[in-house]
């Protein structure tokens, strides 16, 4: 029963963690990018926040699972 505790904390923490790094990435590359062409800072703004939405899966899925393992 305590490796389970300890397995469903792990997987939120990994989730949390892979998604702040994540968004670390995200967030320096899309400001090099409009340093870069500024121009283009609506067409990337537009997909950044595209994969933000999509990067934002991962803890929620992780957090799925680890209450999946805890209840089930």
């Amino acid at each position: 029963m305590e490796t389970t505790y300890f397995a469903v904390a792990f997987l939120i923490g990994i989730c949390a963690l892979s998604t702040a790094i994540g968004f670390g990435l995200l967030g320096g590359k899309f400001l090099e990018a409009c340093a870069r062409q500024p121009e283009m800072a609506p067409t990337l703004q537009t997909k950044m926040f595209i994969i933000a939405g999509l990067l934002d899966a991962v803890p929620m899925i992780g957090v799925g699972i680890g209450m999946y393992m805890l209840f089930a």
